[in-house]
């Protein structure tokens, strides 16, 4: 094989390395509310966000070729694919680090990160207008619109079912999490899954296998959606218990509407925008709409605060490691 065969290949198998840590970090995005009201048991919930995810993956064009071609620009040979390569390890260790704590951190930030910090390492082009559109504002735009929107949609929910008793209110909305989780899993695949095929796709072409940049072959869909479907099934349940019971005290009805508001953001920004953001941003912000319903104190603030410092680190800390490995990996994509 040439030198260039095995340096793609490597990268395919590193960014692939990542969607299934993606899978099993970001699990909790798309199940851990539904876990916690008991709407589904843990190993449905797995299941069904791992199809979810799989379905998913094949509606995120848009996002993938954003991420393939839009965040830096690098020259094609076998050096760049050593800058994507340490991009990668980069979000994989951060999404590793943020797992072992427990921490619902973004994997896609952290994919971003890593790539930057890579690519600053060795003199590349960063885009960073690509960045500000593509990362930076969406970055802080979908954590409020998040919230917002949980609180407003808790609020109609509650005013709409004020009469009802509570306890079939709550068998009633188990069911309808079954729907919304489902819409959460395939928006969640819309986005991480997409992704990891924008990798795939830079990979190809700065490796001169392909000579348009935004072109997706058929099988990174399907390579990147069993992959990530696969990681979601390992399930990340230190995560899991941090969404689902950490924040706020869940029922049916606020699993409902945050999984409703989180989903239509993210299908909005995959659909319509093509913008790459964060599902762990978005789930968790909606959360906390939710429960302040209740009131501010419902929501663990402490919790929320750690959780709003890893957003803040992922990208630089992420970034510092990409950087870090590719002086490591230089030596072998020379």
């Amino acid at each position: 094989m040439s030198p260039e065969l095995i340096a793609v290949l490597a990268v395919i198998g590193v960014a692939l390395v990542f969607d299934y840590t993606n899978g099993f970090h970001d699990a909790a995005n798309a199940i851990a509310t539904s876990i916690s009201t008991r709407a589904l048991t843990p190993r449905v919930a797995l299941a069904m966000a791992a199809v979810g995810n799989f379905i998913g993956a094949h509606f995120g064009a848009k996002v993938a070729k954003t991420v393939g071609s839009g965040l830096v620009e690098l020259p094609t040979g076998v050096s760049s694919l050593g800058i994507v390569f340490a991009g990668v390890i980069g979000a994989i260790a951060w999404n590793l680090i943020t797992w072992y704590f427990g921490l619902p951190s973004s994997s896609s930030h952290a994919l971003f990160g890593g790539l930057v910090g890579s690519t600053v390492a060795a003199s590349g082009t960063v885009l960073w207008g690509g960045i500000g559109k593509s990362v930076v504002i969406p970055m802080i735009l979908s954590p409020l619109v998040g919230f917002v929107l949980g609180y407003i949609v808790m609020v109609a929910v509650q005013w709409i079912f004020r009469k009802g008793h509570p306890g079939k209110l709550n068998r009633g909305f188990r069911w309808a999490q079954t729907a919304s989780a489902a819409a959460m899993s395939v928006g969640h695949g819309m986005q991480d899954a997409a992704k990891t095929i924008g990798i795939v796709v830079l990979a190809l072409y700065v490796g001169t296998f392909q000579e348009d940049p935004t072109h997706i072959p058929e099988w990174a869909f399907w390579t990147s959606a069993a992959v990530l479907a696969a990681g979601t099934y390992a399930g990340g349940w230190r995560i899991i218990r941090t969404l689902g019971r950490k924040i706020i005290d869940l029922r049916p009805p606020e699993g409902f509407a945050a999984e409703t508001v989180a989903s239509g953001v993210l299908y909005f920004n995959a659909l319509v925008l093509g913008a790459p953001i964060s599902t762990t941003h978005t789930i968790t912000s909606a959360i906390m709409g939710v429960g302040a319903t209740k009131r501010l104190s419902a929501v663990r603030w402490g919790v929320a605060g750690n959780i709003v410092g890893a957003w803040i680190l992922t990208f630089p800390a992420a970034g510092s490691i990409g950087a870090l490995m590719y002086f490591l990996v230089r030596p072998f994509f020379s």
